[in-house]
């Protein structure tokens, strides 16, 4: 993971954990990378609504996942993908 693409994951986090419109997409996407079966996709028309910086940090992430072929909680970022599930899928939270 290069300090681009931590900075731009960690962004996204921090949105995802607000009560936003754009923060629930932010949250969609990063929980599709976590468990797409369970917390559900991430539909790319969405990406229409959001700012472009959100987007930006995005496609950081989306090459990342490529690139790492891991999942966020091996890379460290367990209790923050934790914390966006219970807000977001809190029937699925543990």
């Amino acid at each position: 993971m290069t300090d681009a693409q931590q900075a731009a994951l960690e962004r996204l986090i921090r949105i995802a954990k607000n009560d936003t419109n754009q923060s629930r997409h932010v949250a969609d996407f990063l929980l599709a990378w976590w468990n797409a079966d369970s917390c559900g996709g991430f539909n790319l028309t969405r990406l229409w609504g959001l700012d472009t910086a959100i987007t930006v940090d995005m496609t950081a992430v989306f090459t990342l996942v490529a690139g790492v072929s891991k999942y966020p909680d091996s890379l460290g970022y367990e209790e923050d993908f934790k914390a966006i599930l219970r807000q977001w899928r809190p029937a699925l939270a543990y």
